[in-house]
């Protein structure tokens, strides 16, 4: 808390409850979120932006060797900013749950409301989190490979893969990229959802949604693996598989949101 102080120096709001929760409230958030998301159906939307950012890193990584090593970094890391570019999913399934229209022309008002400060602030968090891990994946890499090149993609999954020092660079990145997340979860679980759901400071939403994860730290890790799952399933059909994930996983964050805090 400490730190949280010395980060938003000012006053922070009380801090609301936050609830006990077991499987069956990630279960009922899942059920939810595609409810949601079966009823607002946008993943066109997502297929627009998917396409463009996807194609982006893989023609950065392709004609750009010195990036080749950060593909993976890349593609893993938008999971952890993922829950700002959520907003609008939020603000939708709120909006539908008390009976208002739910059109996107509605979607990002909450960057419009007293809370906008608080929201940009988080996401900077978020930001400023997946930037440390591009740092990190790339420093493990020259700690492995030191400033060896390869002349393609294949070429460096072919190393990776069938090498002990790629091995090395599997596992060790894995944990470290695991560290990442759950510090980006903890962070973002509730917080971005309670500043779409109600007025507070960034020093508040982050504080509950620490609450949050030590008050739930195994239904909360559970859910960091089920969304990562939901993510790597998405990803692999090309992305395509991202414009249902994604959409369906951000219905249902704000549906763990209200399953976690106390009104």
């Amino acid at each position: 808390m400490a730190t949280l102080r010395a980060i938003f120096p000012h006053q922070a709001k009380a801090r609301p409850g936050v609830r006990t929760i077991g499987t069956q409230d990630l279960k009922f958030a899942l059920s939810k979120g595609v409810e949601d998301f079966l009823a607002m159906p946008t993943h066109v939307l997502f297929v627009i932006a998917i396409y463009p950012i996807a194609g982006l890193i893989i023609a950065t990584v392709t004609f750009d060797q010195d990036l080749i090593p950060l593909l993976f970094p890349l593609a893993s890391g938008f999971a952890l900013v993922g829950p700002f570019a959520a907003i609008g999913l939020y603000e939708l399934s709120r909006r539908r749950a008390e009976g208002l229209d739910v059109s996107w022309s509605h979607a990002y008002r909450p960057l419009k409301a007293r809370s906008a400060g608080a929201i940009v602030t988080v996401g900077l968090v978020l930001m400023a989190i997946f930037l440390a891990w591009l740092v990190a994946a790339m420093g493990l890499y020259w700690a492995i490979y030191g400033d060896e090149r390869f002349a393609s993609i294949f070429a460096f999954a072919e190393d990776v893969l069938t090498t002990r020092r790629g091995w090395t660079l599997i596992i060790i990145g894995n944990l470290v990229g695991f560290a990442f997340s759950l510090l980006a979860l903890a962070v973002s679980v509730v917080s971005l959802p309670l500043l779409v759901d109600r007025e507070a400071d960034a020093h508040t939403a982050i504080e509950t949604s620490l609450e949050a994860v030590r008050t739930n730290p195994r239904t909360m890790v559970l859910w960091g693996f089920i969304v990562a799952g939901c993510l790597v399933m998405g990803m692999l059909p090309l992305f395509v598989g991202l414009a249902l994930a994604l959409p369906i996983l951000g219905h249902a964050t704000w549906h763990l949101y209200r399953r976690t805090v106390a009104p």
